[in-house]
């Protein structure tokens, strides 16, 4: 319930900033960047330790084999020989370490990386990565190294049989965790014009920002190359490198007002929904039940007769509960907006996950007047 009054409150918030702020000025480095100024996405493999028994299986057969060997490899580097046979461990977990390095990172520069799991780890929550390599998948290149305490959004406990999970545990980040070690240097032609790539790319947009620049420096400089596309010409003044990357300062310290898109964010993995104040829904109806299945394992001692010679042990009894709900109606007016649609979701009761599931429906049924994006 608390989950559901923030979602509502935060839709609020938003719808009434949008309100107050609809004429707010957009600084154009927030809608534009310099074309093929693109950020090198790097990958690398590596181990996360002191996990709380929920790393990788490494004892039977079906257990992560890459992970044993790897913490057998680990070990070798530091001068200390052991049978990767005979490894017990569940405190490891073999990742994935993925990250993006922007075109004007120099080496030293920190950048963010992200980590999943990639055996049978159950969670990654209190973990911590080894130093690992991250290339450049084309060239083979190291790019940058990673290390540091993870930060996980969800939690899986597991007690005996019964287990109880939320969000996403296999999947964390480390802010700052990677280093750059290779120089990504993006130059500029000065042969060739200037193009600018929009982040919100339309025809009214790509002219308000054609004019804020042209304005600016009192001569026709930009043109709309496409929609999505702003080409501009060097002046005479800034031909040279230094004076090259004053003048695109200069363009994006502009500002520029533009029509605010519609869109509703979600991120199913920590079931965060965001949604701006333009988005609005036509005529529709919702109804929602839900069905819950629960399972429990209770052990129950099995004592033989006396003097049977027989054993005592203890047997587990497997209970299955299913219940239904019972479905809620809601009939949404044309034109509602986001507001009144919190207001209408919050009094069904429904969890963020029901409330995610609701909103790619209603995308699906064409009601949703605005752009649904799912992380």
């Amino acid at each position: 319930m608390k989950k559901q009054i923030l979602i509502l409150i935060a839709v609020t918030f938003l719808v009434a900033m949008v309100t107050v702020e609809g004429d707010a000025q957009t600084p154009l480095n927030r809608l534009l960047k310099v074309k093929d100024a693109n950020a090198t996405k790097v990958v690398g493999y590596g181990l996360v330790v002191g996990l709380d028994r929920s790393g990788d299986r490494t004892i039977s057969r079906r257990g992560a084999q890459f992970t044993v060997r790897s913490i057998a490899n680990m070990l070798n580097n530091f001068g200390i020989n052991v049978d990767s046979e005979r490894l017990r461990t569940r405190n490891v977990a073999a990742v994935i370490v993925t990250a993006d390095i922007g075109p004007y990172h120099a080496s030293g520069s920190e950048i963010d990386v992200t980590i999943s799991s990639m055996g049978d780890a159950s969670s990654l929550e209190g973990g911590v990565l080894l130093e690992t390599p991250l290339l450049n998948p084309e060239t083979k290149e190291i790019y940058a190294l990673a290390q540091g305490p993870l930060i996980v959004g969800g939690i899986n406990e597991e007690l005996g049989s019964s287990r109880f999970s939320r969000n996403s545990s296999l999947t964390g980040t480390i802010p700052g965790g990677g280093i750059v070690e290779y120089d990504n240097n993006f130059q500029l032609n000065a042969d060739q014009p200037l193009q600018l790539v929009m982040s919100q790319p339309g025809y009214t947009n790509a002219r308000q920002v054609v004019e804020v620049i042209n304005e600016n420096f009192d001569e026709e400089l930009a043109s709309v190359y496409n929609p999505g596309v702003i080409q501009v010409e060097w002046p005479e003044a800034f031909q040279e490198p230094g004076m090259r990357n004053m003048f695109i300062s200069t363009i994006m310290d502009q500002e520029v007002e533009l029509d605010k898109p519609a869109r509703v964010v979600i991120n199913e993995r920590t079931g965060t929904i965001v949604a701006g104040g333009g988005v609005t829904i036509d005529n529709a109806m919702v109804s929602h039940g839900s069905v819950q299945v629960r399972t429990q394992v209770t052990p129950f001692i099995s004592q033989p007769p006396p003097f049977s010679g027989g054993d005592t042990e203890v047997v587990p009894v497997p209970q299955v509960g299913i219940s239904e709900e019972s479905a809620q109606n809601v009939v949404l007016e044309p034109d509602t907006n986001v507001q009144q649609l919190a207001n209408a979701l919050d009094s069904l009761g429904l969890s963020p996950r029901d409330i995610i599931s609701i909103f790619q429906a209603l995308d699906r049924a064409g009601a949703l007047q605005g752009e649904l994006i799912v992380m």
